[in-house]
């Protein structure tokens, strides 16, 4: 898989807090040029990204991040505006407070809440796996599953740790058949986007994607 390819996979990422317009434009540039998935961007630079690329450029956008405990109707909320604003992609943090009182029908209720918000839109649901015991990542694997979500995603690369390729792995053994995995925060090497993909992600969060291939020279024109 060369830079190009592996750049079709990449959701091209700045969620800084302090993230200002320029940082912004510099990873939309990177997207048309490259043509990554998506750029993930905060909801507030939703609409002036869309009114600046209106379709060269895929937009994601993140909803209860990134601690994820916002009441679900909130969430609806956020998602619904993120549409209105041009967004094409959400990605959500799910309600840790639920999973550790073991309310699991709450969390699936809730991304069931906004994969109808979201309607035809992809739906990525980030659990955090920093925070989870091994049987929690599974029942949320179901959860995701029987809620009609699109993808089960990693980590929102505010956590403790990032994405690991063991999670990886038990994501694709629990998921699924509609379920795509992908994987975010901590991903610092072309290797690490490899195996990552190799390991079964379909999507990869980082926003240091393209200065890494382009670093090894494995983009076309650099």
């Amino acid at each position: 898989m060369n830079g190009m390819e592996i750049l079709r996979h990449v959701d091209h990422t700045q969620l800084k807090a302090t993230a200002a317009w320029e940082d912004i434009e510099k990873i939309c540039e990177e997207a048309v040029r490259y043509r990554t998935a998506s750029v993930c961007i905060p909801p507030c630079y939703v609409r002036r990204v869309k009114e600046t690329y209106q379709d060269k450029l895929t937009i994601c956008t993140v909803i209860g991040f990134p601690l994820g405990y916002s009441a679900a109707s909130v969430k609806v909320a956020e998602t619904l505006q993120a549409l209105e604003d041009g967004a094409g992609e959400i990605d959500m943090v799910i309600n840790l407070t639920d999973v550790k009182n073991g309310r699991f029908d709450l969390v699936e209720e809730e991304i069931c809440a906004l994969k109808q918000a979201a309607g035809e839109h992809i739906l990525k649901v980030i659990v955090e796996t920093c925070y989870l015991t091994e049987q929690e990542k599974i029942r949320l694997c179901h959860c995701v599953t029987k809620a009609g979500a699109d993808y089960i995603k990693t980590s929102t690369g505010f956590g403790t740790k990032g994405a690991e390729l063991a999670d990886i792995r038990l994501f694709a053994a629990h998921i699924g058949a509609n379920v795509k995995i992908k994987a975010a925060g901590g991903i610092r090497s072309v290797e690490d986007m490899q195996a990552f993909l190799q390991a079964g992600a379909d999507r990869l969060g980082t926003s240091s994607g393209v200065a890494l291939l382009r670093g090894a020279g494995l983009l076309d024109g650099d």
